[in-house]
């Protein structure tokens, strides 16, 4: 019976995206396999669960509360997809959505367990933000997997991001679904003038091709939650 290692189990608020300010029951999986520049989301220990348990684990964080979306997050919890498969559908009988948070890389592993997911935030990597190599194809493939899922797409917006990144990013989308929401999210650690600035340039780009662009920061930070 696989086993899965869990960073943090928690109720708060969605922070990020077009959910923002819904009540979840987060459940953060370990590990990444990036290493972005601006992450903000360190793990240095990990407790393991089997899926039995992991469900009582939420239950037990819940409470009494009415809460009846869990929120998959990480890190990225498409690495350990055997436990998810395992995992996803017993979650899915106890009357909970399924709400995937992911770095839009792992398109084999989302096809193996789509059929177990309601809500999909996928990040899309830019890489003058992330510092990483592109993963445009990754990414479309990602999408084309996801596109009957009420599916998402946030990018963070850095300082340095250009716009160049940005338009490959709107052109990929269009190119799947141009009705796709489309997060544009500042780096929280960068607020001010000029990326508001630079987030306004964004988005007046992206309203001849996409149909709902958004600026949304991280509310939790802002607030100091989790």
């Amino acid at each position: 019976m696989p086993k899965a290692k869990i960073n943090d189990i928690f109720v708060s608020f969605q922070g990020e995206g077009k959910f923002i300010g819904q009540e979840q029951c987060f459940v953060r999986f370990y590990d990444c396999n990036l290493n972005c520049e601006f992450c903000d989301t360190k793990m240095n220990t990990f407790s393991e669960y089997t899926s039995f348990e992991l469900i009582g684990k939420i239950k037990e964080t819940i409470g009494e509360a009415e809460i009846k979306t869990v929120s998959i997050t990480g890190g990225e919890p498409l690495l350990q997809r055997d436990f998810l498969l395992e995992f996803l559908p017993k979650l899915k009988t106890e009357g909970f959505s399924v709400y995937l948070e992911t770095n839009g890389v792992l398109h084999d592993e989302l096809f193996d367990i789509i059929d177990y997911v309601d809500i999909i935030s996928m990040d899309i990597k830019l890489p003058s933000s992330t510092k990483q190599r592109p993963f445009w194809k990754e990414h479309a493939e990602f999408l084309k997997i996801s596109k009957d899922r009420d599916t998402f797409v946030k990018a963070i917006i850095c300082i340095n991001t250009t716009l160049d990144d940005f338009k490959k990013a709107v052109d990929l989308v269009s190119n799947i679904n141009s009705k796709i929401t489309f997060v544009l999210q500042p780096n929280t650690s960068e607020l001010g003038r000029d990326l508001a600035d630079k987030l306004q340039e964004f988005k007046r780009y992206s309203k001849d091709y996409l149909c709902d662009v958004r600026a949304i920061p991280q509310l939790h930070k802002i607030v100091g939650v989790k």
